[in-house]
Parts: structure tokens; sequence; C-alpha cells
């Protein structure tokens, strides 16, 4: 304003507009023209325009304009307002703007000079801005303003706006209770009791609540119990006064029915749009620390927070604080800040200002975010000073007031950081250096961390992990490679970084070296390559380099191999390869290559060298020399041989050339081209170099065998090799040594499918064409890493003829040279299934089929196939449960091979009478498996009658590495007429044997040794428990003396110990024969027990024995009763015991602790029966060797060796039982050991079952009942007064002698086994002053 005594006048204009243009609006043409015209001296203020719009859009838009005009006389403010009353609206624009439309023009603030200052004021339906009154002066005394309410004068107008703006509708949201029983019908708007009871009410409210100034409106919006609680909404414009608001509830009560009962102390108000609600700052994330703020224009301090729907009561504590105030007596402000605040903060809070029955509540919900950070991946970092950028941005931009970042890892390695305010990112940029980063660092992570922080404490953060990579640096050796062909090189490339990814070579080509050819190594400070060629060929000449790749880097450095051309001693081919010459005469040798370099070749026969003639026939080059016989000796034998030295000075020796020099008398054979011979005379020659028919044009390989008979040669055997096949197999020869294997196969292998298939005919003929084949193929399977489908087509399709039924009689042919070519063929179709990648690939050939899979990730699907060959009448299948293939890797091939006709011919190179009866499939897996890896296969059954089906694989390492049928591992799981099933631990080619000699399970032999087993048995456990009641009974009888007490306490161990031993077989062939649940662990311990106690019986024996041998040994020694005890137990069951248990520990874990089809210990793959047929053989061996001593010294004692009667006694006694049992036992097991062989007569079966079944009778009688002291003791106990009148006298024994006195018939017979004769007095155990004087005087012999 120009003058402070001026009047201001501030209007709104509102207006629609739509032109694309800022709307500058100027009341002198359309208000007051006229009237400025009439009152010159007022004076208009240029407009002070508070918006200006532009519209970029052609529809209408609607906008306010505050214009404020300042005049000097006050007098012209009435008529202002009149004029402005009486326009007319809308009010078009001017002729240049036809589109902007007036539709109102009100005045909303005034302001006039009171004394000194200036008081504005606000004209009707408008106020002054909470803000304008919280931080202006508010007029002294004005009659338009109370406290509590909005402010409607001020001192000034407010510099920076606004003007008084309309007031909007107030909604009081109110309650009040009426003191009747609440009914469910007040819940439903629709019942005549909620109609009723809302009309009343309504109407009494409008007559009560129409004195507030501004009223509109009154409605019910609710009935809730507690009595009855009326909730309902007053609209005004006004906000009326506590005085007038108690005025117009009194009213209220009085126009309501006294039915209601209405409570007229219960009414409660609540203002919705009365209070300011803020929050700092706008956008919240977590850890901010974060203020709500409440501001009424009501003098009060009542305030309360509520969080939530539930309206959690928000109190002090260490993350919130409440701060509430009053300014300027008049406006209540309330502030609740939360610190470092998180996500359990969000939600809707309330502020709620309670004065009197008046309630000022302001919602707002508060929301707090993450904080959201992008930033850059992971990245790696070339110490080479290569700049590299590392940014952070945030999703929301909100000015942060601080971006840092930090480091952390091994080593230190700053950056540069920049801030973009605009976008919100921050970009660091790194420039790493070899010294920063040296080479024993190199791999090392560093972790790298941008920080935001917001103005209000809020802390975002993000990891960059940057992995530094030191530039390699790569030393090569030796410095100059200068080598001949079939000489040996290496080259040495040193990395002073231990960490890489791959280190390897390549050609100048970019052709990766085979990895056969070179080792890796790595070392804490370096890492090195060395690139060997133990056999160095023309292709090896070139340059080779050595790459070192770490993460994306890659180092190479190079070096330069310089190969000489030399022939091979392999490939130099001599002629003769073996003559005879006639003394004093003369031959023509000679030493050729197939290539014309230019060599100083000369020959040497012994001490003495002879220059070479050179002749070149096509691509053949010969260098002869005519030997002269007259040179040496006669008779005498010559090798001869050709050097060849190359322009390096680097020789080789030819193979030698034997020439025997023979008188010319004796020679009968005759030959320009074989040579001269004497009658029986073997030679070997060159098949190119005979006189053999020659089918192509290209040179023959191998050697032919001649004799000489009679007067000519004739053909022993040849090997030759058809000339395309010849050729091939020199190509895989140096195959074997190039560089570039990998590059050359492919076509190698299509090459030789083709030259199979024009040989076929050769190929089934001659045993020469047919090896050579298989070495090709032999070399060829060594070369890959990976095959594919196309590549195996051709592999299997050479297979497949030489598989053909007319190459069987080579086959045989070979066979008979014995030679190894059925089990090296096999080997070699192994290697190559095994490298094969091609994804569920199938190819069939008449004589070989191939099936493969490949596992996926996951659960992959059982592995099945089926194999089926018309023409053989032969079928298979292949089956490995899905549960087994879960533990090979991802993307492993399984791979199976079937041949129909390979089963003949892999017999022919096994002796004996075993044949393989089906077909022969082999399945490999690509990758590594663990063990035991079960598979399960199906072959056709076509024997059925011809005897018992055996499982087997082919096991190269048999025979001396030819390789046999094995069954370790493999056992049959179930027979029909029609297939055979078998079950695999383990991967390789798999058959079946059919052995003739075999019982059939059906058959009156096998139903013949069960019942004989089942009979033994059932009399052996009884003869067992017989035996222990009867040494129960005689126990104090027989055990007065140390010798007889430690006898019999062996004897009852025994019995005790083949008792336990029996019934625990039983259980065992149970569990076996029926199948019982939990076979498999009721199995292992049936086997453990059956192993623990039979040991014991055999221990238990030797125990006896020693004890025998000692008391008649060592017959001046004496030992105690009890230790003779503590050795005679822990020898008795702590040996077996220990036996047992390592066995099982070491076995169990793999499980092969037991055999497939019996529980007893396993012996195909761990053999683990050892651990009781070794201790049992020598424990009889040993047994045997005492009872010969014992028997020897009782039989002849030496002078003074006079034992007691009693003590004799016994010993006899033991002797007996030793020399009576230890036969037995070691007989059971020898025909045991007969049966194992193939052939074995029935014969041995039925004695071996028969022995051991019926053991337990052989110890009681033998053990027991035969004892004299057994039968005194049991005759004394049961015909007590019949001995007794014989207790003074000794009686001889008559024919009414007990069967068990020892002058019986039977017991005469078996004194004669220990040279005694005669008979024996049975008496009455001896007093005890008899038995200590006889002890006394024989205390030499058995103390």
């Amino acid at each position: 304003m120009k003058s402070p005594r001026r009047t201001t006048l501030c209007f709104v204009i509102i207006a629609i507009y739509s032109s694309q243009a800022t709307l500058s609006l100027s009341l002198e043409s359309i208000v007051y023209h006229s009237l400025l015209h009439e009152h010159e001296l007022m004076e208009e203020d240029p407009v002070r325009q508070k918006r200006a719009v532009s519209i970029n859009s052609p529809a209408a838009q609607e906008f306010t304009v505050d214009v404020e005009i300042s005049f000097e006389n006050a007098s012209f403010l009435e008529p202002i307002k009149a004029y402005l009353n009486n326009l007319s609206f809308p009010i078009q624009g001017n002729d240049t703007d036809l589109a902007t439309n007036i539709l109102s023009i009100e005045v909303s603030t005034v302001c006039r000079p009171t004394g000194n200052e200036i008081w504005c004021s606000c004209e009707t339906g408008y106020e002054w801005p909470q803000e304008s009154c919280l931080h202006n002066l508010a007029c002294q005394g004005h009659d338009g303003s109370s406290a509590g309410h909005h402010c409607s004068c001020l001192k000034g107008l407010p510099p920076k706006g606004p003007f008084c703006q309309l007031r909007g509708d107030i909604i009081l949201r109110m309650s009040v209770r009426l003191n009747v029983g609440f009914q469910e019908d007040l819940r439903n708007s629709s019942s005549a009791l909620y109609k009723s009871y809302k009309t009343d009410l309504e109407t009494a409210f409008w007559k009560g609540y129409s004195i507030l100034p501004g009223f509109k409106l009154v409605t019910v919006t609710g009935f809730r119990p507690g009595s009855v609680v009326v909730t309902y909404e007053i609209a005004t414009t006004t906000t009326a006064s506590p005085a007038l608001m108690y005025k117009a509830n009194e009213k209220v009560t009085q126009n309501l029915n006294q039915t209601y009962k209405m409570e007229s102390n219960s009414f409660q108000v609540t203002y919705s749009n009365e209070t300011k609600f803020s929050i700092t700052p706008e956008i919240i994330f977590e850890g901010d620390t974060v203020t709500l703020m409440c501001e009424n224009e009501v003098f009060s301090t009542n305030v309360s927070w509520t969080q939530g729907e539930g309206d959690l009561d928000m109190q002090n504590s260490t993350k919130v604080s409440i701060y509430t105030s009053v300014l300027n007596n008049m406006t209540s402000v309330s502030r609740l800040i939360i610190h470092n605040i998180t996500q359990d903060y969000t939600g809707e809070y309330t502020c709620k200002l309670t004065l009197d029955i008046f309630e000022y509540a302001s919602r707002r919900k508060v929301e707090v975010n993450p904080i959201q950070i992008l930033a850059s991946e992971a990245t790696e970092v070339i110490c080479d000073n290569s700049p590299v950028s590392l940014s952070c941005c945030s999703e929301v931009n909100v000015n942060w007031s601080q971006i840092e970042w930090k480091q952390e890892g091994s080593i230190s390695i700053p950056g540069n950081a920049e801030i973009d305010t605009d976008s919100g990112c921050s970009r660091y940029t790194l420039m790493a250096n070899g010294t920063q980063c040296p080479s024993r660092s190199s791999g090392t992570t560093v972790v790298y961390t941008c920080e935001f922080i917001s103005a209000h404490g809020a802390r975002g953060r993000r990891d960059i992990e940057v992995t530094f990579i030191s530039v390699a640096k790569l030393n090569i050796t030796p410095d100059l490679i200068s080598v001949s062909e079939g000489q040996s090189f290496f080259i040495k490339c040193i990395s002073d970084m231990s960490n890489y990814d791959e280190m390897y070579w390549n050609t100048s080509a970019g052709t990766k070296i085979y990895k056969r050819f070179y080792i890796t190594r790595r070392y804490p400070d370096r890492a090195e390559s060395v690139l060997t060629v133990k056999t160095s060929t023309r292709e090896w000449n070139g340059t080779y380099h050595c790459v070192f790749r770490y993460k994306n880097l890659y180092r190479v450095v190079a070096k330069d191999v310089t190969v000489y051309p030399l022939p091979l001693e392999s490939n130099i081919m001599v002629d003769p390869v073996e003559a005879a010459v006639p003394c004093r005469s003369s031959h023509h040798i000679r030493c050729c290559i197939e290539e014309d370099a230019d060599y100083k070749v000369i020959f040497q026969v012994g001490s003495s060298s002879f220059p070479a003639v050179k002749e070149v026939n096509e691509k053949q080059v010969c260098y002869k020399h005519h030997f002269m016989a007259d040179s040496v000796s006669c008779p005498e034998n010559v090798d001869v041989f050709c050097h060849f030295t190359n322009a390096a000075n680097n020789s080789v020796q030819s193979p030698s050339m034997k020439l025997h020099l023979v008188p010319g008398e004796s020679i009968t054979c005759q030959d320009p081209i074989l040579g001269v011979g004497e009658p029986g005379k073997v030679i070997q020659k060159l098949c190119r170099f005979s006189n053999i028919t020659r089918s192509h044009e290209s040179p023959v390989g191998g050697i032919i065998t001649y004799r000489c008979v009679g007067s000519r040669w004739q053909i022993k055997r040849n090997d030759c090799i058809s000339a395309p096949i010849n050729a091939l197999l020199q190509l895989a020869k140096a195959l074997v040594k190039s560089p570039t294997q990998d590059e050359k196969l492919p076509s190698y292998l299509g090459n030789l499918s083709i030259s199979t298939k024009q040989v076929k005919l050769e190929a089934g003929s001659f045993s020469g064409t047919l090896g050579a084949i298989i070495n090709i193929l032999d070399l060829f399977s060594t070369v890959p890493t990976q095959v594919n489908s196309e590549m195996m087509t051709h592999v299997l399709s050479t297979v497949n003829i030489i598989l053909g039924k007319s190459a069987l009689n080579t086959w045989k042919m070979s066979q008979e040279q014995k030679t190894n070519y059925s089990s090296q063929l096999l080997d070699s179709v192994e290697r190559f299934s095994r490298v094969l990648r091609a994804e569920d690939s199938s190819i069939s050939q008449p004589n070989v089929q191939m099936k493969s899979m490949v596992i996926k990730p996951g659960h992959p699907q059982s592995y099945r196939q089926s194999f089926v060959f018309l023409d053989s009448d032969l079928w298979g299948n292949v089956t490995i449960n899905g549960c087994q293939l879960e533990h090979l890797q991802p993307d492993s091939f399984v791979v199976t091979v079937a041949f129909p006709t390979l089963k003949t011919i892999l017999d022919q190179d096994v002796p004996g009478e075993n044949f393989a009866n089906s077909l022969v499939m082999t399945t490999t897996v690509s990758r590594s498996i663990a063990t035991p890896f079960r598979i399960l296969m199906t072959f056709k059954n076509n024997h059925p009658s011809g005897g018992m089906p055996q499982c087997v694989f082919w096991n190269f390492d048999l025979a001396n590495h030819t390789g046999g049928w094995d069954s370790s591992g493999c056992y049959v799981k179930a027979v029909t007429e029609d297939s055979v099933s078998c079950s695999c631990e383990h991967l390789t080619s798999f058959s079946i044997l059919m052995s003739p000699d075999s019982p059939d399970p059906d058959s009156l032999l096998k139903i013949l040794l069960d019942i004989i087993s089942y009979i033994g048995l059932c009399f052996s456990i009884l003869s067992l428990a017989a035996c222990l009641v009867v040494e129960a009974v005689v126990w104090k009888s027989v055990t007065k003396n140390r010798t007889s007490s430690m006898r019999h306490i062996c004897i009852v161990n025994i019995t005790a110990s083949l008792l336990v031993a029996d019934v625990w077989f039983i259980v065992a062939a149970a569990i076996h024969d029926h199948r019982f649940p939990l076979n498999e662990t009721a199995c292992v311990a049936a086997t453990f027990f059956v192993h623990f106690f039979y040991l014991s019986v055999f221990f238990w024996m030797l125990t006896l024995g020693l004890m025998l041998f000692y008391r008649l040994v060592f017959i001046l020694h004496d030992t105690s009763k009890s230790i003779q005890k503590t050795i005679a137990f822990s020898l008795g069951y702590g040996c077996p015991l220990l036996i047992s248990v390592i066995t099982v520990g070491a076995t169990q874990p793999r499980e092969v602790y037991t055999r497939k089809n019996a529980c007893w210990l396993n012996w195909e793959d761990t053999k683990a029966l050892l651990a009781f047929v070794i201790p049992a053989l020598v424990i009889v061996v040993v047994n045997m060797t005492i009872t010969v001593v014992v028997v020897t010294k009782i039989l002849r004692p030496s002078i003074g060796d006079k034992p007691s009667k009693q003590e004799k006694s016994s010993l006899f006694q033991i002797t007996k039982s030793i020399g009576v049992l230890t036969p037995l036992l070691g007989l059971t097991w020898g025909f045991g050991l007969a049966t194992v062989f193939q052939g074995s007569n029935a014969v041995f079966h039925i004695v071996f079952t028969l022995l051991n079944a019926f053991q337990g009778l052989f110890i009681l009688l033998f053990g027991c009942l035969w004892d004299q002291k057994v039968q005194e003791a049991l005759l004394n106990k049961y015909s007590r007064s019949k001995w007794s009148s014989q207790h003074s006298k000794s009686t001889s024994i008559g024919s009414s002698t007990p069967v068990f006195s020892m002058s019986s018939p039977i017991s005469r017979r078996f004194n004669n086994l220990f040279g005694k004769t005669g008979t024996y007095n049975v008496s009455t155990p001896e007093t005890t002053s008899s038995s200590l004087e006889n002890t006394s005087s024989a205390y030499s012999l058995l103390n």
C-alpha cells in the first residue's frame, strides 16, 4: 500500500478461462470505469496478481484471482460494494478474449485505518486462515474476535498473504445418551423403531440447533448400546460459542418427548475441521525423527494422541515425546515426536483436544517407507588404472543432506565421490593400480558402502562388492625349443598370481590343446602350467600360447616350437624282418618310409656302418644296402639296423632286421621275395613286402608269418591289414600325439565307418584287419572329451559290422591266437559312451543298440530302457530308480549299449564250462557316481532248465588285465521261465552265466539237503540241551580236581555256544526264506550272532586243547584255577567278539557285511567270510597237533611222569574228546571246501550237511556221555543203593556193564584209536585224603 492512511479493498474474482494465454485482469474497464471518472480523487494501485495460470488444454478451467485495490477516501467503500452486489453474472470478457467468463466478484477483506494502525477484517462468510492468526498480531478488543475461534481482525495485511478465505461448512459430530433400554432393531435402519427414533430426535434437534449461527442441517447417523447413545451431525458455517451450544442443547431436551429420557449432561461435541494437523517430514523414512503437530484456536492443553483403529494411547517414552502449549493465549499447539521411527509406527494417528463438551479431533495417516537404494551390481576392477564407477541412487529424491561412501576389506583402494542432488544419485570412481592390489591379493573382494542420510536422521545403505583383479605377469621357459620328431619337449608357463579360473594352452590358430598334454598346478605364491609332449610330431611345429584367465581378464604369452622332420621308429618299415642268408652269399636289406625328406641314412651291422642307397617309388622312399655274408663269421646271427639322421643332427634307429647266416647245404626253401630257409624255419615278413595279392593300390599293413615246409614257404599266420584300414591305423596312431585331436576325430570316425563297410569281407576273413579296426577304436576312444550323436553313430556302425555273424569265424581265429580283441572292443565302447553328450538319443543296428537319457535338475524320472533283437531272439531291460539318479549331478548322461553277439565272443576268452546266455548290456554314467549305485536288469532266459543263473559283469582287471566274468556286487533277484532279473551295485557291462552243475532250486537234491538240515538241527539242539542238563547234574562229582574242572568248563561253553549259534542259524534262515519286515537289519544282527557264537565254539575248543597241552607238557609249572578261568573266558569269548565287531564295523557302513542272497558273511564284495574260515581252520589244525602230542605223551610217558590215577583218567578223557571232536569238525569243513568247486559230487553236499547238522549230537555222545566220570556220577546218582555194596572193592564190568563203560565192545573200538587195550575199573571218587596223597605224589606231572 502506498500510504498507511489509505483504505484497501480486496476482493475475489472467479473466472472460467479456456484459451492458451495468461490471465491479466484490469478492473478499470469492467467495474470502475464510470465511477473513477466521476471521482477523480481516487487513485488506483496496480493490480497485485495473486495467481497466473497458463492453460495448455482447450478444456474449460476454473480459477480464482485475488485483487487488491487501495483508495484514500473510505466513503468509496460502500458504493463499490453495492455496485458489485448489483452485477449480473457471468460477465463475458473483452472482444480479444471471448473465451474468459467471470463467474463472481466478492469482497473478502477490508483494511481501515484505526488510530495509528491498519486493521484488516474479514467480510461476512470469510475468515483468516489459521496460519495468518498464528503468525500475525490480532486486533485488540475487536468485536469479531473471540477466544477459541478463528481471528476476524489482524493488525495490517499479512505481507505474504493470503487474504481472508471463504468459510467452509463446519461439521459437528455429536452424541447424547437416552436412558432407555437398547433394542436390536435400532441397529437396523429399515426398522420401524429406528425410523420412529430418527424422526422424533431430528425434529427436536432442528428446533434446538436452529438458533446456532450459520446452521444448515442436522442428521441422526445411528444408535449404539450404552443405554441408547444417539450419534448425529450438525452442519454450520460458523463456530458457535459454548454458551450458545449449551442453550441449544437445553432447547433440544425441552422439545423432545420425555419418554426418551434424554440425559441433559451427556451431550458431546466433536469438531472435524477445526484442527490443523501437519506432519514433518512429508515423506517419512525408517530412522527419521517425525513430528506430528496439531493446532487449534482453542485455549486448552487437554490434548491426547492415539494410534490405529483401536485408538492406542500414545505416552511419553524413549521413542515418543509429547509437548503441548498455548500460543498467544488463543492457539493450542501439541507436538508428537517419534524418534528413529520404524515401520511398526505406520498407521493412523488421532489428535484430540477436549474443552468442556467440545472435542476437536483430526486424523492423519503416517506411512513409514524403507529407504530404497538402487546400486551397482557386484563388479570386478582390473588393477590397470582404468576408471570404474560405482553408483547409488535413491528411489525417492528428498534432497538428502549427506551421501557418504565407506569401504571394508583387506586392501584399501579409495575413490572419488560425486553427488547429483537433482537425481538423488552418487557416483564413486575407482582407479586401481598394481601397487594397490599386488598379485598375491588378486581376487580380493572389498565391500564399498554408500549411505544416504536424510535431514531428519534416517540412514539407508547399500553394499557393493568389488573384486580387484591383478594383472598377472607370465613367464615362459625354456628360451628356445628345437627338437626332432619322436623327441620330447616341455614348455613351462609361470604366473605370479595363484588365483585363476582357467589356465590352458592354445595353438596359433586358437585351437585348445587337449588336457592330457599339460598339467596345471596352483601354489601359494604362483601358478604354473607345463605343456609336455612325450613324442613330438611335425604337427607340433608352430607357436603355442599359454592363456591365463581370471574372471574376464586374459593374459597370453607365446612360445615358438621348431620340430625337425625325423621318422618315428614305428613308421620305419624294414625288409626283411627276419631272414636266413647262406654263408658267403649276399642279401638285399632295406628301410622304407612314407616321405621323401633329406635324411642321412646308414646301415649298422655289428660295429660296422655302411652307406645306404636311396630309391624313390611314388610316396614310398626306401634306403637299400647289399649285405655281404662273407663280412662276418658263419654260422652267426646278425642284427642289422638303419639309422636316420636329420638336419638337426638327431637320429633314430629302425627296428632290427635279424639275419641268420646258415650253411648252404641245409637250405631247402627258396623264394626271390621271401628268401631262403631251412626245414621248419619260421620267418615274419611285412605284408607290403610279401608276395600276397593286393586288393587296393594303397600298401597293406601288418605282418605275415611263413614256415618252411619241405621246399616251399607256407603261410602259418596271416595278420595282414587291408590298405584303407591300415591308412586309418597310421592316422589313429598320429592322432593320439596330435595337438588338434578334437578337431580331427569326427572326420576320422566317419572315415572308419565307411572304410569298415568297404572291407567288410576282409574284416570277416582276416584277423589282422579285424584287430586293426579294434585298435583304431581303442585309440580313438582315448581322445574325446565329448562325443555327439553323429560320432556315436559312426562308432556303433563300425561295431555293428565287426560283430556281425560273418565275422564270428574271424573272432574265433583271433581268440585261438590269444588276442584280447573282444575285451578291448568292449572297453572302447564303454569309453565312448561315458563321453556321449546327446539328449535322449537312440541308435539301432542289427548287432548293437544304444539308448541314453539326460538327468534334468530336480527330481529325475527313473531310467528305463528296453532292447529287443529279433534276429538273435534276445531281449533285455535296464532300470535305475529315480532315487538313485537324484545323487547324480544335473545334466549327467546315462547310456546303455546292448550287444546280442558279443556274449559268444567274450565266452571264447573265458575257459571253463560257464557260458554267457544273454545279451551283454553296458551302462555308463558321464559323471562320477557314489557307490553303491544300484541297477536292475532283466535278461531273457533262453535255458530255463539248463542250470542255475548267475549275474555277472565283465571285469577288465581279471586274468592279468585281459578281462573275465565276475559276480562281485551282483546277485540274482528273480528267475522265471522267461527271464532272469539281476541287481548290481555298480555300472559296467553285465550278463548272466548258467552253471550246469548247480542244483535246481526245486530239485530232489535241494529238497533232500533241506530235510537233512532241519532234522539234524532239531536233533542237535535237543542233544546240546541234554548235554547241559547232564553237566548240571554231575557237575560237583566231575570237577573235583583242577584239570577235570577246566575240561568241563570248556565242554559246557562249547555246548552253550553251539546251541545259541544253531538257534540264530534257524532265525537267519527264516529271515531270508520268508522275507520278514525289517529283514535287512535283522539279517545283519543274525549274521553277527551266528558268526560270534560259531567262533566261540572253535575258540573254546582251542582253550580245551591248550589247557591239556599245558597240563602234560609244563608239569612243573602251576597256575591258579582263577587265572586259568580268566584266560579261558578271555580266549573263548573275547577273541570271537573282537573278530566279529571288527568285521561288522569294517563292512557294514558300506552295506557289504552280508550276502545279497543269504544271511551270512559276504564273500563276493569284501571276503568277510575269511573272518570265520581262517580262525576255524587254524584252530582245527592246532587242536589236531595238540592231540597228537598229548596222545603220544600219555601212551609213552617219561620216567617220573606218572600222574595220579584220577589226573591220568581226566587227561585221557580230554585227549579222547579232542581226538574225536576236532577231526569231526575238521572233516565237515573239508567237505564244505569240496562243495565250492564246480563239478563236485552230490555226495559231498550230503555228507557236509549231515556232519554239520548233527554236531550237537556228536558233542553229547563223545564230549559228555563218553566221559567215564560222567558215567560213574550218573550211575551213582540214580543207582546209589546198588553201588553202595561195592563201595570198598573194584569190580570188572562184564556183559552187564553199561554201554558207556570202557570195557564195552563200543568202548574197545574207540580205545583202539588211542592204542589202548584191556579194561578200566569204575570206582567211586577217592576220598579227600587219598586224593591229596595222589596229587602230592604226582606233583611233578600235574602241577
